[in-house]
């Protein structure tokens, strides 16, 4: 906690590397994750979310929030089973009021929190609360509000938009809403990284607390979509499937691939400083361990061909973990079921592992789900440290035409019961973001 930082230039800056060795007890403090949340197409709670992934369930279903004549888009991930009145009387979520103050997108994020605080077994009370944080990624925010409010204005001016519509519309208001409920009162921010904000929120909760600014967080990401407007924008980038099948709409790593299945829900994870956690004989379901994040700077929505920065990212963080590639059983992958993220992940996933790539198992979670977008990676991390816990690696489901480009071990339709003492779970975003988080058994 002592290292200093100084500014030494402005304008220009030229590429170099510098490597320090971190030095001091505050760089090794440890991070574990002792509760979870989720808000899923699987269902709502992560009994039931893990209970559909272990029984390789499609959480796809037809859209029936709008014709979709004109999209042509037919099938999302839809949560179909999140009753807002089941908590208006439940203590840390929300009464009526405030619910019709909130986006939904807000309201998954209170409730996924709720639920992780649940399940670590405490509020946290104990601990200064400025040394207890939040960090929620999303990566739209309140869109459909906004098209709401937008047709208000055209149809009856700027007098008739809501008051609430700007607090209730920006992406940070999950993270902020989470931290009133909790009193929270430590490092808060939002994320916003497109498809790996989820992942990155988790990373930044996993440095705070492990380099001695915080002592446990609320992490994660969360996202709503309903409305043509968004499915439409998707489509024309000709980013979604126009499959009506939902066993064959997202298929990740097959040669029949075509596009995404955009999805909605939220999760967020209780990461603690593992001394505390073991004090108080929390349950720990998996040790965060390291953290990648690089960016390809190639182009706006193609990951870079030959995956070197995405690789870069996955050595990173087995690198801090301490890891190598045979160290390594399960990859859950980005997997998004495009035509260039699966091959191009799949050489990533080369440049990190070279020979190992093809001993290491690897499976898209968004074959069941579709793709949460800024929720994505916190599910998924959700995923992992359930992997962990109960020795589970789940099937690539619907991957049964591999493409000879994706010649990698995706788990076709095929799950595996065994021992998972580490995981990498990754996340590719628009703009080139990349993000890796590694997890490991939290051995004594």
């Amino acid at each position: 906690m002592s290292r200093r930082v100084v500014i030494t230039g402005m304008g220009a800056v030229t590429p170099h590397e510098l490597r320090i060795e971190l030095k001091g007890s505050n760089m090794s403090r440890r991070v574990v994750i002792t509760g979870m949340g989720a808000v899923t197409p699987l269902g709502t709670g992560v009994e039931k979310f893990w209970d559909g992934i272990r029984a390789n369930r499609i959480g796809i279903s037809e859209i029936d929030m709008y014709d979709t004549e004109r999209t042509g888009v037919k099938l999302a991930g839809i949560v179909r089973d999140f009753d807002e009145t089941a908590y208006y009387d439940v203590e840390g979520c929300f009464d009526k009021k405030e619910a019709r103050r909130m986006d939904r997108f807000t309201k998954y994020a209170v409730v996924s929190a709720h639920e992780a605080l649940n399940d670590a077994g405490t509020d946290f009370s104990d601990i200064d609360p400025y040394r207890a944080g939040v960090i929620i990624g999303s990566g739209i925010g309140g869109i459909d509000l906004t098209l709401a409010e937008h047709n208000k204005y055209l149809e009856k001016g700027p007098s008739r938009i809501s008051a609430f519509y700007v607090p209730m519309m920006i992406s940070n208001m999950a993270a902020g809403t989470v931290s009133m409920k909790t009193g929270f009162r430590g490092a808060n921010f939002d994320v916003t990284t497109a498809c790996c904000s989820g992942t990155h929120s988790i990373g930044e909760a996993f440095r705070k607390i492990k380099d001695g600014y915080l002592d446990v967080a609320l992490a994660g990401g969360t996202e709503s979509t309903h409305e043509e407007f968004t499915f439409g924008g998707f489509s024309n980038m000709k980013a979604l499937t126009k499959s009506a099948d939902k066993n064959k709409a997202s298929i990740p790593f097959d040669k029949d691939r075509n596009g995404f299945v955009l999805g909605e829900g939220a999760a967020v994870l209780v990461l603690e400083e593992y001394e505390h956690a073991k004090a108080r004989g929390a349950k720990i379901y998996a040790e965060v361990a390291g953290y990648g994040a690089t960016c390809d700077g190639y182009h706006m929505t193609s990951p870079m061909p030959s995956g070197e920065a995405a690789g870069m990212g996955m050595k990173l963080a087995m690198e801090e973990a301490g890891l190598t590639p045979a160290d390594v059983d399960y990859i859950n992958a980005h997997g998004t079921s495009t035509g260039l993220n699966d091959k191009y992940e799949t050489a990533a996933i080369k440049v990190a592992f070279g020979d190992e790539a093809k001993n290491v198992k690897i499976s898209s979670t968004k074959s069941m789900i579709g793709h949460l977008l800024g929720a994505a990676g916190a599910v998924e991390a959700v995923v992992c440290a359930k992997s962990i816990q109960e020795g589970f690696i789940h099937a690539t489901v619907g991957l049964e035409n591999p493409d000879e480009e994706c010649d990698l071990d995706y788990c076709a339709n095929k799950n595996y019961e065994q021992e998972v003492r580490a995981v990498l779970s990754n996340s590719l975003g628009f703009g080139g973001h990349n993000a890796t988080l590694c997890f490991k058994k939290a051995a004594e």
